[in-house]
Formats: structure tokens, C-alpha cells, sequence
């Protein structure tokens, strides 16, 4: 449903970027600073600034509530978030769910904003079944899905490889010909796809800002040159001026590449599975989905690639405070498929009877008239977990009480559980964010952490077997 307000007639528009402190983000930062009223946001306090006139907003993406407020007056939102990286001591839950709770997080704030437009730069999707994509490429789509299931209307942009300066796709290949004068290549290194450079992306990003003729569209961008990756790094090997022998071999299986290319490319693994799983598709730019908003003159792979290697002026970041988070926290996500398109607050309350009945030897739970919720040991008087209900911030959609007491539980203060539904109720979401448990942490780990995973299991199960 199109957003009811029209894009705003001041000549700047207000434009929020989410990871903004990442390789495109500061690219686009430093680029247009003064074509826009830029809004970074970021986890992190920023302590020096040094483009005074971008606007630093602290977030948490994770919080509805604090993603809601980092939107307030923005126009149009640039979503250029992967959960890569952990934000807590203990990640329990993939990637790919991770990204679908934020995105879906996101995409609430910027309805409650009545926000215009978003802006998400994903990956370049095969011609071919949903099922049949790698973990990486489906959760790209479910992301964009997202974004675009709420009122702010949606411009997807889908990329094969980026190629400039500080590009961690482009550093894996620049990394793996400094070190290997000899390149045995898995066979996945024959497939086709189109590299853009950075300087190509960033203006295709500016002509969608706040642009109506893209709203609501999903466009493929690349470059004409259509390669394989192997001929990319015969071809960075000589922009470096190195001599090396490339050839590609049908035995190195999926494991092998990962490690292959985790090591020698000098890559994170976070980085490196996803990224190497999607290579087994051929990822070229479809006519029908291809940008025709302007005429572009596309920089070829070999000068994005000369100026990927010889530039020095790079975008300048701003420092942060250090933080000052608790160190032993926990974040556990899960996704649990919802066939019968049950509501969050009907599966919050089925959780409710359910895991007393399933631990009815060991475990009493109590509902107050209000809602909030408590467990009990056996023949106990005091909680191990108690959790109050936010009625406030819950609806049938989502659920959400805070963690506020317990005798498992160290801080109560903060963190969180939620059920809540995602992908037009496909699937539940359930997640406990910021716990910090009261057990020393390696007794923690190995037997509250593990149990928590397995009953969660277990009440997925019990779902998938549910017919009303």
C-alpha cells in the first residue's frame, strides 16, 4: 500500500542510512553529503564526527522501539544491514533469521514514520526456483520481501559484485592472487555474472533517492560485461601485475572452497560460507529487471578494478565511545514454520500452557489477568524466569514481554522475548534479546543454553503438528 504522504518538496531530502559505517554506506556518505540531509545510523555512540554535516543517530536495530526513534523525519531509508557479525557474547540463531528480524523491525519503524521510500541493496538473484537458491541469496529475497511488506514503498537493488576500494567480495580476490602464485580453482569459479563498479552503484543509488518511477520495483544492476569469476581474477592478477597460474579443477567440494578461499582470500567465515554457497549460480542481470532510470557510462571491470588498487582518499569515519554494554549477554532467535497462519499472540500463549505441560514433573507456570508470565521449579516459591507483558508495544502480530525477574536471570533492567509473525505469517519468530544470565558463563553455555535450544525444538515440533 503506498505511503500516504507525497516525498517532501525541500530541495535536501532527509535520508537515514542503516550501516552506514559499511563499505557503501561511507562511500555514499562521503559522495553526497552535501546533496543530502544524511542521517547515519549506528549501534555505537559517535564521539568525533568529521563530516559535521552528517547527522549520527545511535540505534538498535534490534529494538522496534529504538528503530522507531532513529527514523523520526527521515524521508527516504537506505537498508544496507547483514548480520555478519555478532552483536552479542552468545548468537543462538542463523544468519539468515537474524536478517529477517531486522528487517522486519526496520520496515515497522519506517511505517510508524510514515517513511516514503526504502532503499535496499541486495544480492543478484538466479532464473531459478525459490527452493532451489543458496542460504545466502533466500534470505537476500526474504529480506527484500520484508522491506517491502509494510506502508513505505520499496526499491530493491540487486548486485553481483561490487568492485572498488575496500570491497570485501573484491579484497577476497585481490587477497587470494597475492598469496597463491598458483590458483587451482574449484568449478564453481566458471560461473557467469556481472560486476558493477562502486562508482556505477553509488550514482544508481543516488538517481533512486526519492524517485516515484522506482517505487515499488526490484532492479538488477551490473555492468554490460558479462565474466566468469575465474576470468575476474585472471584479470585483477594482471591489473596487479602479477603473473599467475589460473585454472579451474571439478573436485574441490563446497567445505574445501570455504576453507580454500577463507584462508588464502584472508576472510572472515561469516563472510566467506554464504558468499561461496551463492557462487554455484550463474548471477547476470535479467533485461526485463535491468536499470533504464538513466543513461549510465559504465566504468568496465578493468577500470573499477585500477581504481579499487590505487585509491587513497578514502571516506573518513567518525570515532566512537567505547561501549558500555554488559559483556555476558545472549541473543537466541528462532524461526518457526507457521502453516496454519496462526497469530504471534496465539502462539505466545500456546508457549505459555505448553512448556509447563512439557516439563509438568519439574516446571509450574502462572499467568497473571494481565498477561505477565512466571516459571517455577517444583515445590519452589521463587521464579526461575518472570516475565512481564508490554501491552503497550504488543498486538496480534507481535508479542513482547520484558525479562524482570528470576533467579536464572542477573540483570533485569533490560532484555527481552518475542513471538512475533513474519513474511505475511509464514513463520513465527520467537527471540530473547540482551538476557545475561545469572550461572557462570561456561556453566551457562553447556547447560541452560544448550536446553533453551532444544526446547525451543521441541515447541517448534509441537507447532508443526498442530491442525487448529
Amino acid at each position: 500500500m503506498p505511503a500516504s504522504n507525497p516525498i517532501s518538496s525541500d530541495p535536501k531530502l532527509t535520508v537515514a542510512i542503516a550501516g552506514a559505517g559499511g563499505y557503501i554506506g561511507r562511500w555514499l556518505i562521503k559522495e553526497y553529503r552535501h546533496k543530502y540531509n544524511f542521517v547515519a545510523l549506528s549501534r555505537q555512540k559517535v564521539d568525533q564526527n568529521p563530516y559535521p554535516e552528517i547527522a549520527w543517530r545511535q540505534v538498535e536495530l534490534y529494538s522496534i522501539t529504538s528503530t522507531v526513534e532513529a527514523l523520526k523525519g527521515i524521508d527516504v531509508a537506505i537498508y544496507l544491514v547483514h548480520s555478519m557479525n555478532a552483536s552479542t557474547r552468545l548468537n543462538q540463531g542463523s544468519f539468515e533469521d537474524t536478517d529477517l528480524l531486522l528487517a522486519d523491525n526496520f520496515s515497522r519503524a519506517a511505517e510508524k514514520n510514515e517513511v516514503k521510500q526504502i532503499i535496499y541493496l541486495g544480492g543478484l538473484l538466479p532464473d531459478e526456483p525459490e527452493e532451489t537458491l543458496s542460504r545466502h541469496l533466500k534470505s537476500r529475497l526474504e529480506v527484500e520481501q520484508t522491506l517491502g511488506s509494510c506502508s513505505s514503498r520499496l526499491t530493491a537493488l540487486r548486485a553481483s559484485i561490487i568492485v572498488g576500494p575496500g570491497g570485501s567480495s573484491f579484497d577476497m580476490i585481490k587477497n587470494l592472487i597475492n598469496r597463491l602464485p598458483v590458483l587451482m580453482c574449484p568449478k564453481w569459479t566458471e560461473s557467469l555474472t556481472q560486476p558493477i563498479s562502486l562508482k556505477d552503484t553509488l550514482t544508481i543509488i543516488d538517481s533512486c533517492i526519492g524517485n516515484p518511477n522506482v517505487f515499488g520495483k526490484a532492479i538488477e544492476i551490473g555492468s554490460p560485461e558479462v565474466m566468469s569469476y575465474r576470468n575476474m581474477m585472471e584479470r585483477t592478477a594482471k591489473a596487479m601485475g602479477k603473473k599467475r597460474l589460473i585454472f579451474s579443477v571439478p573436485f574441490f567440494s563446497l567445505g574445501l572452497s570455504k576453507l580454500w578461499v577463507g584462508v588464502f582470500g584472508d576472510s572472515p567465515p561469516q563472510l566467506v560460507s554464504p558468499l561461496v554457497e551463492s557462487l554455484r549460480h550463474t548471477l547476470t542481470v535479467s533485461p526485463e529487471l535491468a536499470f533504464k532510470e538513466n543513461e549510465i557510462d559504465y566504468q568496465t571491470f578493468d577500470e573499477a578494478c585500477e581504481v579499487a588498487l590505487t585509491a587513497k582518499d578514502y571516506p573518513k569515519m567518525p570515532s566512537f565511545f567505547k561501549s558500555n554494554s554488559v559483556r555476558n549477554t545472549v541473543r537466541s532467535i528462532q524461526r518457526m514454520p507457521n502453516k496454519n497462519r496462526q497469530s504471534a499472540l496465539w502462539v505466545a500463549n500456546r508457549y505459555n500452557l505448553w512448556l509447563p505441560t512439557f516439563f509438568r514433573f519439574l516446571i509450574n507456570g502462572k499467568i497473571s489477568k494481565n498477561g505477565d508470565l512466571a516459571f517455577y521449579l517444583l515445590l519452589s516459591k521463587k521464579p526461575m524466569l518472570q516475565l512481564t507483558m508490554i501491552p503497550d508495544r504488543s498486538d496480534h502480530q507481535r508479542q513482547l514481554f520484558y525479562i524482570t525477574g528470576g533467579w536464572l536471570v542477573k540483570r533485569f533492567d533490560y532484555g527481552w522475548l518475542e513471538f512475533r509473525e513474519v513474511l505475511d505469517s509464514k513463520y513465527i519468530i520467537s527471540a530473547i534479546h540482551e538476557f545475561v544470565p545469572r550461572l557462570p558463563w561456561l556453566v551457562y553455555v553447556n547447560t541452560q543454553a544448550k536446553l533453551h535450544l532444544w526446547v525451543m525444538n521441541r515447541f517448534k515440533k509441537y507447532l508443526e503438528k498442530k491442525t487448529y
